[in-house]
């Protein structure tokens, strides 16, 4: 029987949700076993969380620096045929336990020349995220064969309210009985079981057969291209802060307090004032780069990694 190895970190059990989806059609006709490692970030991340809080796991979200976890509970046999990464995204990066596991000694054993599918659940925002994965796997000698990507259907504007919403207080109903109900749609988790049936097939047969473009064909990968302008015009700025903020100290120093709070006064002012001025300006962009942007549209559609 075929092994497959999940690695998830979840705060309010959305990605938990979307990755049993996925699996269905593995478990339901006992196609493969399945193992499970939940990252236990010590100490724990809060959920919901506050502003501050919520603030100020920035700087070491865009840094890239790891945090503690629990030991991992590892089978004695750390082949598999299959791992599946399933993270979500935090300040255009991979969230921080992911990430620290991605560093992690047990990582190196678990992925080195194991294909590995990588499942996202996001607001909408992916994208350098996954190149940052792309390369953790790389360079562990990893092969990533597929990528599994579930958002919010929410406008961007709306999908800030309704996710703030959400992770200020734990309620995922409807703000103010107006707004859509925050996250990934539920009719989207149970169809994302379409993606399962597909990996099944590619582990039946070789896993590293499984081709990207028939994920994409039913709905694994879409790529907004105005979010390619973004993401990196946004990356160069949240890099400034981030530096900005650490020279005052690690995760929760007191030092740092107030550069954490200005950064959320940013947040707000860029989303309300910057936000629409930089929907204007990346449909200038598109216009005029066109033909540069639908080749990156093409990469970040795919398992390529450019050097």
């Amino acid at each position: 029987m075929k092994k497959v190895l999940v690695v998830q970190y979840s705060q309010s059990g959305q990605l938990t949700d979307i990755v049993t989806s996925i699996l269905e059609p593995l478990t339901s006709v006992n196609a493969a076993r399945i193992t499970t490692i939940t990252l236990s970030p010590q100490p724990a991340y809060p959920f919901p969380w506050s502003t501050q809080e919520f603030c100020d796991v920035f700087p070491e979200s865009v840094a890239g620096e790891p945090c503690s976890l629990a030991p991992l509970d590892l089978p004695k046999d750390h082949h598999f045929d299959l791992v599946i990464l399933a993270y979500q995204v935090w300040y255009l990066a991979p969230s921080i336990p992911m990430q620290s596991f991605l560093q992690s000694t047990a990582a190196e054993r678990l992925l080195k020349g194991t294909p590995v599918v990588t499942v996202i659940g996001c607001r909408n925002m992916w994208l350098l995220a996954q190149e940052r994965v792309k390369r953790h796997i790389h360079r562990l000698g990893g092969h990533l064969v597929g990528n599994i990507v579930l958002g919010d259907r929410a406008s961007n504007l709306v999908g800030v309210a309704t996710i703030a919403y959400w992770m200020l207080t734990g309620r995922k109903d409807r703000l103010w009985g107006i707004f859509p109900r925050p996250g990934v749609d539920d009719a989207d988790i149970r169809a994302a079981s379409r993606f399962g049936l597909i990996i099944r097939r590619a582990l039946q047969r070789d896993i590293r057969s499984l081709d990207q473009q028939v994920l994409n064909a039913v709905g694994a990968v879409r790529v907004e291209p105005s979010y390619i302008i973004f993401e990196k015009r946004i990356q160069k700025i949240f890099n400034i802060w981030s530096r900005f903020i650490r020279k005052k100290g690690g995760p929760g120093a007191p030092a740092r307090q107030r550069r954490v709070s200005c950064f959320f006064y940013y947040l707000l002012v860029a989303i309300v004032v910057l936000a629409p001025l930089a929907t204007v300006a990346a449909k200038v962009t598109l216009r005029l780069r066109k033909a540069r942007i639908e080749k990156a549209v093409a990469y970040f559609a795919s398992n390529r990694l450019e050097p």
